[in-house]
């Protein structure tokens, strides 16, 4: 199979880079280039060729209005706003809005000639579940080998910003308040490093689990220079690559037409989560993993402050179960919560919002299982493929996996001069989810794994309930403090909050904490 070309449509998405390279997503001419009034033509000739180029694309694709405020502009923000206007995939467009309201139609058909029941049933694949320890042991082995060779890279979702936190960066950026003074960033990054240190016998011999992070436009270059600061937290620079999200043009609905937030602006939004698979295509992150040699892919979200990046556990049972594609879980605590499950349509596995599941089959158990729910392996953003299946299954079927999203986005308008919000739904942003591409796996593993050890979302304001950095921080020293009394150490409490943290380059799950041994320990500790 030939690998489709990506859909992400703007270059906001710079290729591949590590530290030597570049941090400029978009390569940039100099002022001189620009001026089409030099004595040197050659700029302005290539301006012409450009502008000739880009209006022949959009008329042809329906889409000419997008010029029609070009002449307000001059010198590079001419320029740069055909470059970008060059780099959609213009003729791409209808199709792609074309295939997305055709699925829409097809489930709201599907749904309303057949109960969901008859649509929808629970997983039939392979379950384990961490509890399982002698299973573990036999997989983390497996996933060792695998780490150690070097076949296992980590992917890491990271283009969120910490807005809902109450910080102004990427969330990566953001400090919990353990004390330590740990960034989720840096959490990651030494628990690569520990975990390359346990694979390959020690801090001289050190395994290479190349960590690629994937930022979004807004803060690409931020992301870098973070990383770079820090001297990439330890890690070697040419293990840490860095790929942007892609964008996607909003479109008029209906009509299909792209949307104006400016005289001479295109209206754009990131084509969701899922566009992680073309925009490792298109920079160049998937020829660089099979450079490497690279054979199992781990991928994961920032915002989960245990998440264990290459878990060999994890990798090591989708090994031998010689799954394709693998999912981590969690086991919903009740039937009705707000979480999407892992479940098949069709017959085909698949992620089923909790929203899309009836009350009946939400509250449905399985006595061979103890009584827990049928509909129940909570999905959490915690992957596993094999890098053939991305190459071979994934990339040329991404064309497919676009949904609709109606939304009310402000457009400009041009008789009063202005972006004006509309009181009504008159767009559309087209997205897929990280989660679309399981129903194209022939072999899909599921980990249930334990909360307390593996999931601490840091999503919500700092004083909320749930999935805030409070409740992280809480998981965070429990989960240090059982470790800790599991090596055998004796731990005395401290007066006030107690905060207690074994750091990554300590313990990457627990190991390595021998010498306490019948030793007291004080809480807090920072280990």
């Amino acid at each position: 199979q030939t690998p489709h070309p990506s859909l992400s449509a703007i270059s906001h998405q710079p290729t591949a880079s590590h530290r030597r390279k570049s941090t400029d997503p978009t390569p940039q001419l100099n002022s001189t280039q620009l001026q089409g009034t030099m004595a040197d033509s050659t700029p302005a000739n290539l301006n012409a060729s450009l502008l000739e180029r880009v209006k022949s694309r959009y008329q042809s694709s329906g889409q000419g209005h997008v010029l029609s405020g070009i002449e307000s502009l001059r010198g590079d923000e001419r320029l740069e706003y055909l470059r970008r206007l060059d780099s959609v995939e213009v003729e791409k467009l209808g199709s792609l809005l074309s295939s997305a309201l055709e699925e829409q139609a097809a489930h709201q058909d599907a749904d309303a000639g057949e109960s969901s029941g008859e649509r929808v049933s629970p997983f039939s694949g392979e379950v384990a579940a961490t509890s399982d320890k002698d299973l573990m042991e036999e997989c983390r082995t497996a996933g060792m080998e695998a780490v150690r060779t070097g076949a296992v890279a980590a992917v890491l979702l990271a283009g969120g910003q910490g807005t809902r936190l109450g910080f102004d960066g990427p969330k990566g950026m953001y400090d919990m308040g353990m004390g330590s003074g740990r960034t989720l960033f840096r959490m990651v990054a030494e628990r690569i490093l520990r975990l390359g240190r346990l694979a390959g016998g020690g801090a001289e011999k050190s395994a290479s689990v190349p960590l690629y992070v994937m930022t979004s436009p807004m803060n690409d270059e931020l992301t870098r220079r973070y990383f770079a600061e820090n001297d990439y937290f330890g890690l070697p620079s040419s293990d840490v690559t860095f790929f942007a999200q892609g964008v996607l043009p909003c479109l008029s609905d209906p009509g299909g037409k792209i949307l104006m937030d400016g005289p001479a602006s295109i209206a754009i939004a990131p084509d969701g989560n899922g566009g992680i698979y073309p925009a490792m295509d298109k920079s160049g992150v998937l020829a660089d993993m099979a450079r490497r040699g690279v054979r199992h892919v781990h991928a994961f979200a920032i915002d989960n402050a245990l998440v264990r990046p290459a878990d060999p556990a994890f990798v090591g049972y989708c090994i031998l179960r010689n799954a394709d594609c693998g999912n981590k879980v969690l086991w919903k605590t009740g039937p009705h919560e707000k979480v999407g499950v892992v479940a098949e349509r069709d017959g085909k596995p698949c992620v089923v919002e909790y929203s899309d599941l009836s009350r009946d089959m939400a509250e449905m158990i399985d006595p061979d299982a103890g009584g827990r729910l049928r509909f129940g392996a909570g999905n959490i953003c915690n992957h596993y493929y094999t890098l053939d299946f991305l190459r071979n299954e994934v990339i040329p079927n991404m064309a497919d996996m676009y949904h609709v999203a109606r939304k009310k986005i402000p457009v400009w308008d041009a008789e009063a001069g202005e972006v004006v919000k509309p009181p009504k739904n008159n767009g559309i942003k087209l997205e897929s989810f990280i989660f679309d591409v399981f129903p194209l796996s022939k072999r899909m593993a599921v980990l249930d794994v334990e909360r307390a050890e593996e999931f601490a979302p840091v999503k919500n304001a700092p004083g909320s309930d749930t999935d805030s950095p409070d409740t992280a921080r809480r998981a965070l020293s429990e989960l240090s403090q059982k470790w800790m009394k599991e090596a055998g150490a004796m731990l005395a409490s401290g007066e006030g909050e107690v905060l207690c943290e074994v750091g990554p380059l300590t313990s990457y799950a627990g190991e390595g904490l021998e010498e306490y041994k019948g030793k007291e320990v004080t809480c807090p500790f920072s280990l």
